[in-house]
């Protein structure tokens, strides 16, 4: 991604969009005429209510879903424009996920769940696991790379999950509800990671969340109600 992408604009920018998704006979609008632009090395929070399209707006940003009308622009790059090829090789190059639950794979370690991402790469074994190591190491679980994840706390393995979106390093970090499955203290610490890959390592981040505790972490914060962006609700 060169600099002229995002040096005179957003990195990213979605513009006019609209989500239909049918069930049967009937239409169901989820996100309609919605803009936004987020520049890059941004930490950004979408708050809502359940329903808002919030997880359906960060799909669209990560190439895991399509608009029904307008366009989804990532450092240039036209992404809804792409064939499903082009896209899921966009998606491992650029997007790093962090998801509610973890989404570990049960049976493989830590470093060896990190090291997923890479085997769609052509990095040789040595280069994956420096990769990986390196990984791991910024998120300060070294020590447990051998680790199965039954043997670890929630927040560990968030932050394992955490190592795995950033072991390739993306473009983009989108997390959904990163810290809705952790208590306050596990969450403020996986908090305080994300903070640090955006000032530290430059990592452009947007986070879905219900939590205000936890958006008052990021940089700015949106809402979006009804598949609108609003402004802030009365507190």
């Amino acid at each position: 991604m060169s600099e002229n992408e995002t040096s005179n604009g957003a990195l990213v920018r979605v513009e006019g969009v609209e989500k239909v998704f049918h069930r049967g006979t009937e239409d169901i609008h989820v996100l309609a005429d919605l803009s936004l632009r987020v520049p890059a090395r941004e930490f950004l929070a979408l708050m809502g209510p359940s329903g808002s399209g919030k997880s359906t707006l960060l799909n669209l940003i990560g190439g895991l879903d399509r608009p029904t009308k307008g366009s989804v622009t990532v450092g240039g790059e036209d992404i809804d424009r792409l064939s499903d090829r082009q896209l899921a090789r966009w998606r491992a190059r650029h997007v790093g996920f962090v998801f509610q639950l973890y989404n570990l794979m049960p049976a493989l370690s830590a470093e060896r769940n990190v090291e997923l991402p890479l085997l769609l790469t052509h990095l040789s074994k040595a280069e994956r696991k420096k990769h990986v190591e390196t990984a791991l190491a910024v998120v300060g679980l070294s020590n447990r790379a051998k680790h199965s994840p039954r043997t670890l706390s929630g927040g560990e393995q968030q932050r394992v999950g955490i190592a795995r979106a950033i072991v390739t390093d993306p473009t983009l970090l989108l997390c959904d509800e990163p810290t809705g499955d952790l208590d306050r203290k596990a969450g403020d610490e996986i908090l305080n990671l994300l903070q640090a890959l955006n000032r530290e390592h430059g990592k452009t981040i947007i986070m879905v969340t219900h939590d205000p505790h936890a958006s008052a972490r990021a940089a700015r914060t949106v809402y979006l109600d009804k598949g609108q962006l609003g402004s802030d609700p009365v507190k």
